[in-house]
């Protein structure tokens, strides 16, 4: 049996990392690919995907979306973190393959409608995506079997700002939207991802064994390891997305709180995620009123690079 999933994306180095993850492991269907605005602008995510799968020799649909945040003013793309072209300014040739002619949320309600109950939308970078698959069909909360975000930190502090991680303060109102939406939603945040390391050695490995993406992730990560040494004095790189995927599979490497999930919109903790407990009494009602969640406090993040390991050099 396998997963089918819809990967919302970024790409975005730790993105090509977890859509490498995706296409090999033979558990996971890729229904399709939508992607967003963040680590770089709309039209460089899709690109970036279209590459990664044309490269990969597959044929997967990718589904362009949201180029702007719902409501704020656009930062600038990270491209210390990811480079100019969001791979490690690697520069790909164009690819010669197109987006769909859908929009990414129109993707997403028209496959949720196909298969009721069967799709899992894992998201891993701002969620405006999902917010306007909302917007155009609230009843796909009820059609999706499962929604993982990559994004948010409960305890860790932000990685933007003091409060706020990337993906949650790139587009605060849609994520307020999404993680108050009433799917069965698990956050994979800084909480875990920020306990899991890709060291050099286990990548080299990664990048000798896989034919088709090997160069491309080799060169990507170089890149994404030198801003992880300056910004957090790790040796290898945080692999945020291929997180959200390792619980997709593996669920039991990860300790989850339930409880009431929020999103600051506005002012110095714009972006920040506030999160309730289930059954934790505070002050007042008002953290508690959104529908429950789960949150991931703890990893096995040893687990997770092992796993990612075992997928990338088999069968490449």
């Amino acid at each position: 049996m396998t997963t089918p999933i819809i990967f919302d994306t970024d790409p975005g180095i730790d993105d090509a990392q977890a859509i490498a993850i995706i296409m090999a492991d033979p558990g996971i269907e890729v229904v399709g690919l939508t992607t967003t605005f963040g680590n770089v602008s709309i039209e460089t995510a899709t690109r970036n995907a279209l590459s990664l799968v044309e490269l990969a020799g597959q044929d997967i649909p990718v589904a362009q979306g949201m180029g702007t945040p719902l409501e704020k003013t656009p930062h600038p793309v990270p491209a210390h973190v990811h480079g100019d072209d969001g791979l490690g300014n690697l520069n790909l040739p164009a690819p010669t393959r197109q987006a769909v002619s859908q929009s990414a949320a129109e993707f997403i309600v028209e496959e949720t409608r196909k298969r009721p109950g069967e799709i899992t939308l894992v998201a891993v970078g701002p969620l405006g995506n999902l917010a306007k698959a909302l917007e155009l069909d609230p009843e796909v909360i009820h059609r999706v079997k499962q929604v993982i975000v990559m994004g948010g930190s409960i305890r860790e502090g932000g990685n933007v700002t003091p409060l706020a991680e990337a993906n949650m303060f790139s587009d605060p109102h849609a994520a307020a939207r999404v993680m108050t939406a009433g799917w069965p939603l698990t956050l994979v945040g800084l909480d875990v991802t920020h306990r899991t390391c890709l060291d050099p050695v286990r990548m080299q490995r990664i990048t000798e064994a896989h034919r088709t993406l090997g160069p491309l992730l080799a060169h990507s990560y170089a890149f994404y390891a030198k801003f992880y040494k300056s910004a957090l004095g790790i040796d290898g790189c945080t692999p945020h997305d291929s997180c959200a995927v390792a619980f997709l599979r593996h669920p039991e490497w990860f300790q989850t709180v339930r409880g009431h999930l929020n999103v600051i919109t506005e002012g110095l903790a714009e972006g920040q995620t506030v999160f309730a407990p289930e059954g934790r009494q505070f002050v007042g009602d008002r953290w508690s009123q959104s529908p429950l969640v789960d949150v991931c406090m703890g990893i096995d993040g040893e687990a997770v690079v092992h796993w990612m390991e075992e997928v990338l050099t088999a069968n490449t």
